[in-house]
């Protein structure tokens, strides 16, 4: 007996999860260091004094992490901040970006919306500074690429993600 395949407009899995594996695989094979953005709320495990108007960047490389779980629900690894090894979680649906640091190239994502996560969205940003590098994303039409950080991040810090470009 053979099963039928779901109705065309049955709700499947969310394609983010594979997305972000394959770029993270493409950074990888081609010698890139691949970084997720990420917008923070409650349910994501990351060292608060690194989170800037609610998004963190993280390098996401296995040279930075370990133990790194790409999964469909979660992204877990440790990795060091300030010398001390922390323990991070990032639900799948918080990327909002996936990028190569070296050249910008990546995909952005949907912020979650407020219902999604129960808490409010972020303020919205300044505008980009000019001269930065563009990221080069492919964007579905009608999703908006997180803002870019406001200033320089600390000493120390993770290095933060060059202004976002949608490019169609």
């Amino acid at each position: 007996m053979t099963t039928a395949p779901p109705p065309a407009d049955a709700p499947g899995t969310s394609t983010r999860p594979y997305l972000i594996r394959a770029q993270h695989d493409w950074c990888t094979d081609n010698g890139f260091t691949p970084y997720i953005a990420v917008f923070v709320d409650a349910s994501v495990q990351v060292p608060r004094e690194y989170v800037k108007n609610n998004e963190i960047v993280l390098n996401v490389g296995f040279e930075a992490t370990s133990g790194l779980k790409l999964g469909n629900e979660f992204i877990e690894f440790k990795a060091r901040f300030g010398g001390a090894a922390r323990e991070i979680v990032v639900p799948v649906d918080h990327v909002v970006a996936i990028y190569a640091r070296e050249n910008g190239q990546g995909m952005a994502f949907p912020v979650p919306t407020a219902a999604a996560t129960g808490e409010p969205p972020a303020p919205p940003a300044a505008a980009p500074r000019a001269g930065g590098r563009g990221l080069r994303l492919a964007t579905v039409e009608g999703d908006e690429a997180p803002p870019p950080p406001e200033d320089e991040p600390p000493e120390g810090s993770p290095p933060s993600r060059p202004p976002l470009k949608r490019i169609k």
